[in-house]
């Protein structure tokens, strides 16, 4: 069964960090571009970020561009995303997806990727 699993959500004060894993089974991630995508209660699924299947691209909403950093360990079939200064307006379900419509870089729309994590909650707060 293909599955990703998300882990490392929480709660967090304003300016405080998190590091988010999306772990496969089932599958391997070596031919997948990794997307993270958050939605908060009210508002529309965000692209927050993503990277190529090779780790070679990598792509930020303007929102996060310089907070957050995404990364990938394939021999973990694993891939991250770590999130320093966060703000209140961070909060939301994360989630993180798989797809492999795209040999060469990756893009932050939610139809370009086949797989779904169930997600996990962030929550920043004072």
């Amino acid at each position: 069964q293909l599955q990703l699993v998300e882990s490392g959500g929480g709660s967090v004060q304003p300016g405080g960090s998190l590091r988010l894993s999306c772990a496969a089974s089932g599958f391997t991630l070596d031919y997948y571009a990794i997307g993270w995508f958050r939605q908060a209660p009210g508002k529309e699924r965000e692209g927050v970020s993503c990277i190529s299947s090779s780790g070679g691209s990598t792509n930020y909403a303007d929102s996060v561009k310089g907070r957050f950093t995404i990364s990938r360990d394939n021999a973990k079939n694993t891939v991250y995303l770590q999130m320093n200064s966060l703000k209140p307006e961070d909060t939301a379900v994360y989630y993180c997806a798989a797809g492999a419509r795209r040999v060469l870089g990756c893009r932050r729309q939610a139809g370009e990727y086949d797989y779904w994590g169930q997600g996990t909650q962030v929550t920043v707060s004072s």
